[in-house]
């Protein structure tokens, strides 16, 4: 029954089927290693009871005025590897104020078809989160619905979350990010844009890209990175920020620099993936000083991928 690619639905597009789907609840966002053995799960459960796998994300969450740290088309992308046939997007502010027994009729039995669920040991739902995954389980079982809770992950005693991916953004340490992802780094994609082109008349071209609208933004800073060009890869450095040694700009940018590369690109699409923090973004007396910097930092990126610390 798999699908080649994960089709991405909204509650009013989803085809009705009744009791022909296992459905994973959650909010997935950064699609961490304990939301992938939730998704891997789901997966198989389906294969063996012959079931329709969908994950169930969310938009307009309230924790996420920063922006999400995995937008609904990255998510669609990693879903889509992980085997999953469809994904439906809810709009927090539809169920919100719903109570346990309400969503569980209305929204996992009748809109969903749900013939069985998986979450997480910690999930929540219903109004104020009111209700937990035993709570889940007790409004299934009249309806026939299975429901399968697995085991939050943890690291060195701590729970994996979506917390502390942010925690780790704002720290300036993608590369731990990284490994609570089991490898995937925190990006973004984007077409290249023409910018002032001062890195250009300074020696070092930059491939310019927008951070996209409702995207968590990184610490602000110079990074190690890869980037993805169609089927190509390549390294560089990023920097994510204002600009305020030659513009002070007022939105924030994802500047790249690509080692042993100067094709015009513009108007491709690239996926900038933030490997390593190496300062943070600084406002120099000129471009000279600026210049100096650039390549210190452009050396330590180069050191950093011969060591082979990634």
């Amino acid at each position: 029954m798999r699908i080649e690619f994960t089709r991405k639905y909204h509650i009013d597009e989803l085809p009705f089927l009744v009791g022909k789907r296992a459905v994973a609840l959650g909010m997935f966002d950064g699609i961490h290693e304990g939301h992938i053995d939730i998704i891997k799960s789901l997966v198989r459960y389906a294969a063996a009871n012959n079931l329709i796998s969908c994950v169930q994300t969310f938009t307009n969450l309230p924790k996420t005025e920063d922006g999400v740290l995995t937008t609904p088309d990255e998510q669609q992308e990693i879903i889509s590897s992980l085997g999953v046939d469809e994904m439906l997007v809810l709009d927090y502010r539809d169920i919100c104020d719903m109570g346990p027994y309400d969503f569980v009729v209305d929204y996992v039995t009748i809109k969903m078809g749900a013939a069985a669920v998986i979450v997480g040991s910690d999930y929540r739902f219903g109004k104020g989160a009111s209700a937990d995954a035993e709570k889940l389980r007790e409004l299934c079982k009249p309806m026939n619905i299975d429901v399968i809770i697995r085991d939050f992950k943890t690291r060195t005693g701590r729970k994996v979350s979506s917390t502390w991916l942010r925690e780790d953004l704002d720290n300036g340490h993608p590369d731990e990010y990284a490994k609570l992802c089991l490898g995937r780094p925190f990006s973004y994609t984007g077409k290249v844009v023409k910018g002032k082109q001062m890195g250009r008349q300074m020696g070092f071209p930059t491939a310019n890209i927008r951070i996209p609208e409702g995207k968590c933004r990184a610490r602000r800073g110079v990074y190690l990175s890869r980037i993805i060009l169609g089927h190509d890869t390549y390294y560089g450095v990023t920097n994510i920020g204002l600009r305020p040694t030659l513009e002070n700009a007022t939105e924030d940018v994802c500047e790249t620099y690509i080692f042993d590369f100067d094709e015009d690109i513009y108007g491709a699409l690239i996926r900038v993936e933030l490997l390593f923090f190496l300062r943070d973004e600084t406002a120099f007396p000129g471009k000279d000083e600026l210049i100096s910097y650039v390549e210190a930092d452009k050396k330590r990126a180069r050191e950093l991928l011969q060591s082979q610390i990634l």
